[in-house]
Formats: C-alpha cells, sequence, structure tokens
C-alpha cells in the first residue's frame, strides 16, 4: 500500500519543538538526529571514539532479549496520521521491524521520568522495516485522538536516521473564548497545507509555521515561468472553519523573486468546489507584510483558502485571523 502524506505536517521536527527525550540506548549515534531536516548525510572516512560516526540514532548490538525505544515530544500536540521510519545509509545494521506508541499527557517528561508507567496506546503495530529507505506507515488511530508524545520501538536494536510523524496539530479548542481571533492558518492552529502546484525552491508547509521567514528559504517559492501569463496557487486547510476578518500576505526576504500580484479565495468544504473572491488581484511588494481589512470581499465561514500568486516567486507566510464557526 503506498502512503502519501504530503498533505500534512511533521509534527515532531525540530522546528516545531520536537524533541527526542529518552532512549533506552544511544551508544553510536544520538537520538537528536531523529528530528533534524533532510534524510540524513554519510561521511565514509567519518569515526568517533565508539566507532562509525551516523547521521541518526543508533543503538549498539543486543546480547540480551529485549528491544530498544525512543520517546519523543511532539512540537505540537495533534492527530497522527502516519509515519515514516528512515533508515537512509543504515545498510547492515538497520533495525529489521519497528513499532510506534503515542500519549497524551499534560505532565513534563524529563529524562527522569517513569516512562514505563505512561498509559501508552499503541497507534502502529510491529512492521517490517527496509535497510536503506523510507518505510512509509499509516497509523490505526488517524483521526480525532489527541496525542502529545511517540515512543519509537526498534527491534531488537540497530539505526534510524529520521523519524517523520505526519499529522495535525490539534488545539484545545474548548480553551478558545467565544469571539477570540486566532490566526486559524497557523499550524499551531490546525491549519495545514494541503496541496500547492508548485514548489520547486521552498516547500508550501513553510507558508503557515510560526513567526516570519528567516530568509529566502523559509518560504513558498515556485520556479521562474517562461511562459506568460501565468499563475501558481496553494491550498490551506483551516485549523476550524473560520469567518475571516483580517488577512496577511508576508513577502519577508523575498525581494528581487516575490510574486508581482495575488489573490485569496475561501470555500467551505460542505459547498464543494464554489470559490468565492475574499481578496480581489493586488499589486505585492517584496520584502514586506501585506494587510488585507476593508479589501476583504467574503467574511465566510471558510474552511479552506486558496492563494494565487501572478506569475510566480515566493511567500513567506500567509496568516488568516478569524473567529472560529461550529
Amino acid at each position: 500500500m503506498t502512503h502519501d502524506f504530503s498533505q500534512w505536517i511533521d509534527l515532531a521536527q525540530a522546528k516545531l519543538g520536537g524533541l527526542p527525550l529518552h532512549a533506552s540506548d544511544e551508544f553510536f549515534a544520538e537520538k537528536e538526529n531523529l528530528v533534524l531536516p533532510g534524510r540524513g548525510v554519510f561521511i565514509p572516512d567519518k569515526y568517533t571514539d565508539r566507532g562509525k560516526w551516523m547521521d541518526g540514532w543508533e543503538s549498539r548490538r543486543k546480547r540480551v532479549p529485549g528491544h530498544d525505544w525512543c520517546v519523543l515530544r511532539l512540537g505540537l500536540p495533534g492527530e497522527i496520521h502516519g509515519f515514516d521510519v528512515d533508515t537512509n545509509h543504515f545498510l547492515g545494521n538497520h533495525p529489521p521491524h519497528a513499532s510506534v506508541d503515542a500519549v497524551l499527557t499534560d505532565e513534563r517528561l524529563t529524562v527522569h521520568s517513569d516512562f514505563a508507567k505512561l498509559p501508552w496506546q499503541e497507534i502502529l503495530p510491529k512492521v517490517p522495516l527496509e535497510r536503506g529507505s523510507q518505510n512509509l506507515y499509516g497509523s490505526v488511530e488517524a483521526t480525532g485522538q489527541r496525542f502529545s508524545h511517540v515512543r519509537l520501538n526498534i527491534y531488537p536494536d540497530g539505526g534510524v536516521a529520521r523519524f517523520r510523524v505526519f499529522g495535525r496539530a490539534m488545539p484545545d479548542w474548548a480553551k478558545v473564548r467565544p469571539g477570540e481571533v486566532l490566526d486559524l492558518a497557523a499550524v499551531e492552529n490546525g491549519g495545514v497545507v494541503e496541496a500547492c502546484n508548485d514548489m520547486f525552491f521552498g516547500p508550501k508547509d513553510n507558508l503557515i509555521m510560526p513567526g516570519r521567514g528567516v530568509n529566502m528559504g523559509d518560504g513558498w517559492e515556485t520556479k521562474r515561468k517562461r511562459e506568460l501569463p501565468g499563475s501558481d496557487w496553494v491550498i490551506v486547510r483551516l485549523g476550524r472553519a473560520a469567518k475571516i476578518q483580517r488577512l496577511l500576505v508576508d513577502t519577508n526576504n523575498f525581494k528581487g523573486n516575490h510574486p508581482d500580484r495575488c489573490k485569496i479565495e475561501g470555500r467551505h468544504e460542505d459547498d464543494g468546489d464554489a470559490w468565492q473572491t475574499v481578496v480581489a488581484e493586488t499589486p505585492l511588494g517584496g520584502h514586506k507584510i501585506h494587510e488585507y481589512l476593508r479589501e476583504i470581499q467574503a467574511h465566510g465561514p471558510f474552511t479552506h483558502l486558496r492563494l494565487t500568486i501572478f506569475p510566480d516567486g515566493g511567500i513567506a507566510r500567509l496568516r488568516a485571523f478569524g473567529t472560529v464557526e461550529g
């Protein structure tokens, strides 16, 4: 079965605050590598005083019964749709099998916590792993359940380069006050970038990340169009259906490659593919925040926004401030 998790966020990534807390063994390579960007690198002649340097988490060869494990705190609590247990560059030392457990807890876990006493729930049963590969598996608890921590189990030992936990952040909506204005596109409020037509230079998920873009690589950027006129687009699913009050399109760090113009449309999933104009086509400048208030033509409620840029270029962030409806 082929799994596509491109519409979901990696909740365990270090950029969101994902953190490996404790591992049963990390003799050859540190657990912190699991949540770093990329797939890991291999340097043939690099060694440490413990053996071959590896860009991943690697335990020693087990000579007793049992298996190794690593507990990770998700950067954002949320529902989990799937995993990538990436064994890139681990060829003769990858684990033959893995499983994943998860838990929701308000307890501030540390290296000294008694992890065995937590009410773990198995969300990926024991599955085979291929060496040097991205091993993609879907969660058995895909929707509606909120988790804050996961435990990656490997059988019996070995190395994993990266561990991705794909899903969607789930705030505690009970704590949101009626009428409170939130950025419903933000990843921390459950926003996800479901699709785009091009992200050659910059990933689509950057659009909804916290803060402003730190450099030109921290945004959504498309390739240059050679046949004009043209446009590129990206679709964001909001954390909850919302009435939009204010929109921001931030071209921070995009100075000579920002789009010339943009427009924003919205739709509610109950209305099928009926898009409404929210902000009509409007000029964009480089390296600045564009705020839209009076320009908003339709407020929704919407579950999705579509940002179209003309003809191409880079956008650092999209913010959609509104009130939760329903």
